[in-house]
């Protein structure tokens, strides 16, 4: 039988990414990157829902493009690809602070571990408002 599931997702989101600067997890309720965290997990649902989208067991790559008014960078590229990865993954491992205030968003994973990341990727896109794009493929076992 042949595997017909989704090797790639890209998908959009509206505002800025959540990043990931401190000790404290950004999935704590009330963490101040919580409205963040909850926009990227709804698109990723979506995104997931319209396409069949399974996580994926093996390597990946991650893909981030942040469009942003020129001269309004609001972080650096690796607390940002911090931020999404760390949301994008399977948030079993964090559950030691409690995460029922996400809801149904909590079992929203595109992959099972950073661990499996093999490439990152970011650049940066002028644009009039705040958006950004992510792109999770695997890769070849062999990378």
């Amino acid at each position: 039988m042949q595997d017909t599931r989704a090797l790639a997702l890209t998908f959009e989101v509206s505002g800025l990414p959540p990043v990931k600067t401190e000790a404290l997890s950004i999935f704590a309720a009330g963490h101040r990157q919580a409205t963040r965290v909850r926009t990227l997990l709804q698109a990723a649902l979506t995104a997931a829902q319209r396409t069949g989208w399974t996580p994926l067991p093996g390597p990946i790559e991650v893909d981030l493009v942040l469009r942003c008014p020129p001269g309004h960078r609001t972080s650096d590229a690796s607390t940002l690809l911090g931020g999404v990865c760390a949301v994008l993954q399977d948030k079993k491992r964090v559950s030691s602070i409690g995460l029922t205030h996400l809801g149904v968003l909590v079992d929203v994973a595109l992959y099972d571990d950073d661990r499996q990341i093999r490439r990152l990727s970011y650049h940066e896109e002028p644009a009039e408002d705040f958006s950004y794009q992510v792109r999770v493929a695997a890769v070849p076992s062999g990378v």
